[in-house]
């Protein structure tokens, strides 16, 4: 195949190529991944969340700037909103960040959310896979930014950041719906405006009573770590506890402040996100969720084969189409139907 050649030797044209069959699942988009898939697993997957106006992109752009200086490549996904005109993506980030996007080191792929929720499009995860498998040192995924409810970063990334502002308001409502448990690290961008000190302050607080640190030298039951008691409900593997033989400390999870505009604060926050990395690597939790990350992409493979076999290859659609008109009716049921299509 001409295309995985070309991919193999670098050029970016291929890489362009190969991002669409996979985005738009066109004919032998599977055979496309599976083929590319003993390629991944070296890049450092960073995820990008917050809400809107937090200054994500600027911040992004940023990222790239020091990893360029220190001679890493970077490849982007920067999921925009949905165009309700055309169903495309606005481009908004990639307008943003033209000055970069002429860089050979620096590939940029803005995607669609096409009716997703979760802060990502359908196909982000395997876009990455290409990236990685092209042999792109960084990938940072840019979410929507539709706020609390874009979760599904923290199952696509390696390092999870939260950027908020101090406009985003009362720091202990900011912690709600997920965002907690999705951070590795905190990012107070905007920082030179009133209020970063105190939403700093709040975000630290709420991890330290969240974690069970805030009070572990009180009697009794409230020294407990209901971290690691969430995790046995869950039946999560566990890390070590800190202090005992060969074991590698929790992650404390950093509040950091950056003017990203500027750059101040950019340097801080690549060195956390490298300490995170590291912390991953001996800790093992990088295999622990990768391991989470594969079980939940072959899930939603068998999900989307199902569909597509029940919709489309059974003939699911036009059984629905014909039952229409008793629906309506009222002599079916919706789920008299569902069940006459997957007997069917």
């Amino acid at each position: 195949m001409d295309l995985l050649k070309d991919f193999e030797a670098g050029k970016r044209p291929a890489l362009a190529r190969a991002i669409s069959i996979v985005e738009n699942q066109r004919t032998g988009f599977l055979d496309l991944l599976n083929r590319l898939y003993p390629r991944i697993g070296r890049a450092h997957r960073i995820g990008i969340t917050g809400p809107p106006g937090a200054g994500k992109s600027t911040l992004t752009a940023a990222l790239i700037a020091h990893y360029r200086s220190r001679g890493e490549t970077v490849g982007v996904i920067a999921v925009d909103p949905t165009s309700p005109f055309t169903g495309g993506a606005l481009l908004g980030d990639r307008i943003r960040m033209n000055d970069i996007a002429m860089d050979e080191g620096v590939f940029i792929r803005s995607m669609a959310t096409r009716g997703s929720l979760g802060g990502l499009a359908l196909t982000t995860k395997e876009v990455a896979d290409v990236m990685d498998a092209f042999g792109f040192d960084r990938i940072i995924v840019e979410t929507v930014g539709v706020g609390q409810s874009e979760l599904d970063i923290a199952a696509a990334a390696d390092t999870t950041v939260v950027v908020l502002v101090p406009e985003s308001g009362d720091g202990i409502q900011a912690m709600k719906a997920g965002l907690m448990e999705a951070a590795d690290l905190f990012v107070i961008n905007k920082s030179d405006r009133p209020g970063a000190d105190r939403l700093a302050r709040d975000i630290s607080t709420m991890l330290h009573f969240r974690s069970g640190q805030m009070l572990r030298n009180v009697p009794a039951h409230h020294g407990v770590d209901m971290k690691r008691i969430r995790a046995r409900a869950r039946g999560e593997l566990l890390e070590p506890e800190p202090g005992a033989d060969g074991a590698v400390a929790a992650w404390e999870i950093p509040v950091l402040k950056t003017i990203a505009e500027t750059g101040e604060g950019v340097d801080a926050l690549a060195a956390a996100l490298e300490r995170h990395r590291d912390w991953l690597n001996e800790s093992g939790e990088l295999s622990r969720r990768r391991r989470q990350r594969l079980t939940e992409r072959v899930r939603e493979e068998v999900a989307r084969s199902v569909q597509r076999s029940v919709w489309v290859d059974r003939g699911g659609e036009a059984e629905l189409e014909r039952a229409l008109p008793e629906l309506e009716a009222g002599r079916l049921t919706p789920y008299e139907v569902a069940a006459r299509i997957l007997s069917g």
